[in-house]
């Protein structure tokens, strides 16, 4: 195999076709992944975070208002190298469909990720956690800090103190997925990724979790969009 190709990286499934209901403030009329952080769309970002590190094939799976995210696909200047071509996978597809739906666009090993999560991730460390396992499908987990401050107990049921929004003591997927080809045996148009195929794929061994502790968000709600333009504005993205 020539260097050149040793040296690709895997292609990019941004799962982007979702209504975005619990930001519905904007979403009504907006796609999610069009929601703007320091005045670029929360697309942008999670490219960026990737072609930063050397990736450069990116395919957003679009669904809901899809149109508008392929407008600004085509509009954008991207890094040099750098190629995103949106796919369309459906209005209500769920997200394992939408991966699947994708698979004319993937070869041996590649990447999936959400168009609304964002961390300071070591991909090629990812990556080489993923080969590394021989497992089928490497899910990015974390742990999140809470909503809520948490009131330290003692066994006598006295309040000793309180901790505001402390990271939570759990796991989660994290999104930052890393796939083999063989994960679309596991999918079908009808899948929900982060239901049944993540659990067959855990029961048969082939799912394996690559602990990230540094920073990771999700803008789920209008508050958390809030909390990223600060973040942005205030120079700590």
């Amino acid at each position: 195999m020539p260097a050149a190709a040793e040296n690709l990286k895997p292609p990019v499934l941004i799962l982007s076709g979702g209504r975005g209901t619990r930001l519905r403030e904007q979403t009504d009329s907006l796609p999610k992944p069009l929601v703007e952080v320091g005045g670029k769309p929360l697309i942008w970002h999670v490219i960026q975070i990737y072609a930063r590190q050397g990736f450069t094939r990116f395919f957003p799976l679009t669904g809901y208002l899809g149109e508008q995210i392929e407008e600004f696909v085509e509009g954008e200047v991207w890094p040099e190298g750098v190629s995103v071509s949106c796919l369309e996978t459906g209005l209500d597809t769920p997200t394992g469909g939408r991966i699947a739906a994708a698979s004319g666009q993937v070869e041996g090993t590649f990447c999936a990720t959400y168009a609304d999560g964002v961390a300071d991730l070591d991909l090629d460390a990812l990556l080489d956690f993923h080969r590394s396992s021989g497992r089928v499908a490497t899910m990015t987990a974390v742990r999140p800090d809470l909503q809520w401050g948490v009131a330290e107990i003692d066994p006598a049921g006295e309040v000793t103190g309180f901790i505001e929004k402390p990271r939570s003591e759990h796991w989660i997927n994290g999104g930052f997925f890393v796939f083999n080809r063989g994960v679309l045996d596991y999918l079908d148009e009808n899948s929900v990724l982060e239901r049944e195929p993540l659990e067959r794929l855990a029961r048969a061994g082939e799912l394996i979790a690559y602990p990230h502790t540094g920073f990771w968000k999700c803008l789920d709600t209008y508050k958390d969009n809030i909390e990223f333009n600060q973040l942005w504005d205030a120079g700590q993205a």
